[in-house]
């Protein structure tokens, strides 16, 4: 559906050019629902609007559903109006002045389709039903809620019958609450009416809860690409590991035969890893296996539980392990532990990646 390949942008800053895209390489498959995501300036925005041909890449080619919409080589850029496809902004876009069923009339009745009175009134009626707002077609859209504005924005880039839906952090201005409703219900939209989405967030949270794929993006490339569960536990990198949810950091040397000199004492690891001298180990929190006594006989060390909060289906500790503070999460059911716990890392669960220094991570 969408084939991006050796794709490069720069934009001018002062006496220089910033790279803002660095020859990216990307498919996504018809009807699926694929998420860049990546940090502010990772160039994940730059590539969804040279999709759209909101921007002229300088390098590359982008066809969309077997066309080609751009091409250096060709001198090809095709408008965006001809890509046919529909695009939800962050801002929404929507026209305070105008009633919902005359902000998605306007894509229809002047844009590229002309269609007639009849015709766009049918379409709008069906866009509006697909987000669950038919009775809202007379209403003003100043008189609309945040997350109705969000479907009349959805509904309007809906109306147009593209084969590929852009929604460019649509949800970020959102209260928490309402963002997981309405990504539930973008989800399952997507789901029933089979419409190929690119879609772009910060929120790791929000990637994992929408995306079939997703495309981990820093300093205008893509670090690795996957489905949510295989980013999450087999990441390529320490940057994804640490951008694709809460770890904690270990510095050690490896020293042959799966071992591991660490701060917090010797560890084992699987097999499939082959590091050399300084690495880092990384354990997710709720890998950190706390209990008051334990009969492992490898990866156990003693700490001290410094702190601990109930967040009511979890329980979010801190311990101290010769020196080093270690997060771990645990169910409220294992009951209240003691200052003195075995910490038990197990080893299937452990990440390892030559160790090149704090900037070696995001944070």
């Amino acid at each position: 559906m969408i084939s991006i390949v050796g794709v490069s942008k720069n934009f001018p800053a002062d006496d220089r050019a910033v790279a803002a895209l660095r020859a990216v390489d990307l498919e996504v498959n018809r009807g699926e629902f694929f998420v860049l995501l990546g940090p502010s300036g990772s160039g994940k925005t730059t590539l969804l609007r040279s999709v759209a041909g909101l921007e002229k890449p300088d390098e590359g080619a982008i066809s969309l559903d077997g066309k080609v919409v751009y091409s250096r080589p060709q001198g090809l850029c095709v408008p965006p109006e001809e890509r046919q496809v529909g695009m939800v902004f962050q801002s929404y876009a929507i026209w305070p002045h105008l009633t919902v069923a005359e902000n998605i009339g306007l894509v229809l009745r002047h844009g590229r389709l002309r269609l007639s009175k009849k015709e766009a009134a049918e379409r709008i009626r069906h866009s509006l039903s697909l987000v669950q707002l038919q009775e809202f077609e007379t209403r003003s859209a100043r008189l609309l809620s945040g997350g109705q504005q969000q479907r009349v924005a959805l509904a309007r880039a809906l109306a147009i019958n593209p084969a590929l839906v852009l929604m460019d952090e649509p949800l970020s201005n959102l209260d928490a609450r309402l963002r997981e409703e309405v990504r539930t219900n973008i989800k399952k939209l997507a789901g029933q009416i089979g419409m190929t989405v690119l879609y772009v967030t910060h929120d790791q949270i929000e990637a994992m809860v929408l995306a079939d794929r997703i495309a981990v993006m820093a300093h205008g490339e893509i670090l690795q690409v996957g489905k949510p569960a295989e980013l999450y536990r087999h990441p390529a990198s320490a940057v994804v590991a640490e951008f694709f949810g809460s770890i904690n950091w270990i510095r050690g040397t490896a020293r042959g035969n799966n071992s591991i000199e660490t701060e917090v004492g010797p560890l084992s690891i699987a097999d499939s890893y082959h590091c050399h001298g300084s690495v880092i180990v990384g354990v997710r929190p709720e890998d950190v296996r706390l209990r008051r006594s334990s009969n492992e006989n490898e990866n156990q060390v003693e700490g001290k539980v410094t702190s601990s909060v109930f967040l009511g289906d979890q329980i979010v500790s801190e311990v101290n392990v010769r020196g080093k503070t270690l997060i771990a999460k645990g169910s409220p059911d294992e009951g209240e532990l003691s200052k003195t716990v075995s910490v038990y890392l197990p080893k299937e669960r452990l990440v390892v990646f030559p160790d090149s220094g704090p900037d070696n991570l995001l944070s």
